[in-house]
């Protein structure tokens, strides 16, 4: 796994606080219960943080799965393959 891709998969496991070989590449907003409104805003800070970017409302409220969060951080020009 490349080292971005890494970073987003940590942010995850930290922010929902989930086992590290969790499947967070399934997940959905609300789609587990860890996965509440406080679990969501601690994503989006360790998102951030990890990547050293700042998420607009609309990306805020659009990120409503891990693969829209990848998205969201290339469109924000992480490269998730490094």
């Amino acid at each position: 796994m490349m080292p971005n891709e890494r970073k987003l998969r940590d942010a995850f496991i930290a922010a929902l606080g989930v086992a590290p070989d969790a499947a967070v590449e399934t997940f959905t907003y609300r789609g587990i219960k860890e996965w509440d409104s406080v679990a969501h805003m601690q994503l989006i800070a360790g998102i951030e943080a990890a990547f050293d970017i700042m998420l607009d409302t609309a990306d805020v409220l659009g990120m409503s799965s891990y693969a829209i969060a990848r998205t969201i951080v290339v469109r924000h020009g992480v490269d998730i393959e490094a």
